[in-house]
């Protein structure tokens, strides 16, 4: 009887293993092609003279306020000189996140046929590490100074739980991120389960748009804190379910599990410095994956579902 169940198990995991290599294959069959637009070396470059004419092909880097010599004077200035430097030296070759972005781009073209790709424009932002990535529906603009290496000297003054994350490698995630936040749809943000269904469905979201990062890097951790979260789902679940969190509206939980953070706050001895912070956020994405591994539904119809329909209906379990 134990020799049947384990070829019955054996079998569904070979159909699926070869139903996802099938899926794979015909998403990248999609091919999208984008071209990088260079702005920040075109910037960088540019002599005065050849200013205007950069303005009219990218109008919107410029603003209306600033007249050209603001600009002028901007490419001179001694701290963005060094920006610029640091970003060249940094993206001297830009194949492999070219690679990402156009698989991503297949992904959301497959899942979501009305997606057509924007333009790639790459810039720097005075290291605005808040806005990494900006898209509308024709362009996308990434601020490569705020990828530059997690330990690099201009995040000196950035909290470490949030400079781990300044690295090349992250590019595909967060705009995997910014598209995620573009098509979930969640009307109501009452109570921490609320908020932990919301980013859990948008973590589910690069679950599916980018296969080839790790949970790691989908969820932003590093993998002493993604074990971390894993070895201990059943006790962070105990926690909130002991405490009445789940359907709370205290707004003070969100800083405490849902926020960026260095820590998530139990406020319980020996667990709060060893703990990555959003663990709000991963135990809804973990519920989110329960849901869909227990309902067939696209996944637009996922991140149209309520809250309360997705937890009452995911079965959700940790693991001990």
């Amino acid at each position: 009887m134990k020799n049947l169940l384990l070829c019955l198990i054996l079998s569904i995991a070979v159909i699926s293993c070869k139903d996802k290599q099938a899926l794979q294959a015909e998403i990248s069959n999609i091919n999208t092609d984008i071209k990088i637009e260079r702005f920040d070396l075109l910037f960088a470059n540019a002599m005065p003279e050849e200013l205007p004419k950069l303005k009219k092909a990218y109008p919107f880097m410029f603003s209306e306020k600033y007249k050209d010599s603001f600009w002028i004077a901007k490419k001179a200035d001694t701290l963005q000189i060094q920006l610029f430097n640091a970003v060249e030296n940094e993206f001297k070759n830009f194949n492999e996140t070219e690679l990402e972005i156009e698989s991503l781009f297949n992904h959301l073209k497959y899942y979501f046929p009305e997606f057509n790709p924007p333009r790639i424009i790459t810039a720097t932002s005075d290291v605005d590490y808040r806005n990494r990535v900006i898209i509308t529906d024709t362009i996308a603009i990434l601020a490569l100074d705020t990828y530059l290496g997690s330990e690099h000297e201009f995040y000196a003054n950035i909290p470490k739980y949030l400079s781990e994350n300044l690295k090349k490698e992250q590019i595909v995630v967060d705009m995997a991120e910014a598209y995620a936040k573009k098509y979930t749809y969640q009307s109501q943000h009452r109570t921490l389960l609320d908020e932990m269904i919301y980013f859990g469905k948008q973590l589910y979201f690069k679950d599916v748009v980018i296969p080839f990062k790790t949970d790691a890097e989908r969820m932003g951790y590093s993998e002493t804190q993604l074990n971390w979260a894993i070895a201990n789902e059943s006790v962070i679940w105990q926690y909130f379910v002991e405490y009445e969190l789940l359907f709370s509206t205290d707004t003070k939980l969100l800083g405490r599990f849902i926020n960026p953070a260095p820590f998530s706050k139990f406020y319980l001895e020996g667990i709060d410095a060893e703990s990555p912070g959003r663990l709000g956020q991963y135990i809804g994405w973990q519920i989110v994956r329960a849901y869909m591994a227990q309902n067939e539904l696209s996944l637009q119809d996922m991140l149209m579902t309520s809250p309360e329909d997705i937890f009452n209906n995911s079965k959700f379990k940790p693991r001990k």
